[in-house]
Order: C-alpha cells, then sequence, then structure tokens
C-alpha cells in the first residue's frame, strides 16, 4: 500500500500501483454517526476530483462523500450492503468505499498527507 492521503472533505485515499482505495476518515465517521446505509456508484463509473462519489447515510443525516482524485472507478465495496456499520467499526480497512483507478496521479499532491490532516482537524477544533 502507498502512503494515506486526505482530502479537505475528509476523504482518504491509499494509492497503490495506480488504483486508489478511497474512504472516510476516522473523524468524518465519528461526525456521522451510526452509518446505516451506503449509496455506492457502478464500476466503470467515471468522476471528476471533487464529484459526488458515493451518499452515506447515518441516524443524524445522509452525507455526500467526494471523489479525490479523478479517474474510473473499478470496485466497490458490495459487503457494505449487507453490513454499512463497518464504516463506524473500520474506516481505514474493511470500510473503504471505491477503488479507482487514477486518471491523474498529479491531483495527488492537492491532498494532505496524515501529519498535515491531523494539523487541519486541530484547526477546526
Amino acid at each position: 500500500m502507498g502512503k494515506r492521503l486526505y482530502s479537505r472533505e475528509h476523504e482518504w485515499i491509499d494509492v497503490d500501483d495506480g488504483i486508489g482505495t478511497v474512504g472516510i476518515s476516522d473523524y468524518a465517521q465519528e461526525q456521522l454517526g451510526d452509518v446505516v446505509f451506503v449509496e455506492l456508484p457502478e464500476s466503470g463509473h467515471e468522476v471528476e476530483s471533487g464529484d459526488e462519489l458515493c451518499v452515506v447515510e447515518s441516524v443524524k443525516a445522509a452525507s455526500e462523500v467526494y471523489a479525490p482524485v479523478s479517474g474510473e472507478v473499478v470496485e466497490v465495496n458490495d459487503a457494505l450492503g449487507d453490513d454499512p456499520a463497518e464504516v463506524n467499526a473500520n474506516p481505514y480497512g474493511s470500510g473503504w468505499f471505491v477503488w479507482i483507478r487514477l486518471a491523474n496521479a498529479g491531483e495527488l499532491d492537492e491532498l494532505m498527507d496524515e501529519d498535515a490532516y491531523r494539523e487541519y482537524l486541530g484547526e477546526l477544533a
């Protein structure tokens, strides 16, 4: 696995060989509360960085998850259909949403590394 990077909207991406695994951060799942449903895109769906990627519904609200990079969705985590609570239980593991084949690896430069993201969260407190 590559180095995990974060967006300002609290999505994370971990890139390995041009494919990025995308999910939401621990902070984001805590803000959402208990996740009860995840609406995922279809495989083959093309997204631009910043586009809505999927929708997460929790006991509190429905929230959009945005694509941290542009590319093609090559795999979705169908297991979330049966067990959306994995987003809360394991946001950096089995709670991932999609795999995206990156269209432009240069977009990764616009994201934050772990230290920068922690600092960003400190500014939100």
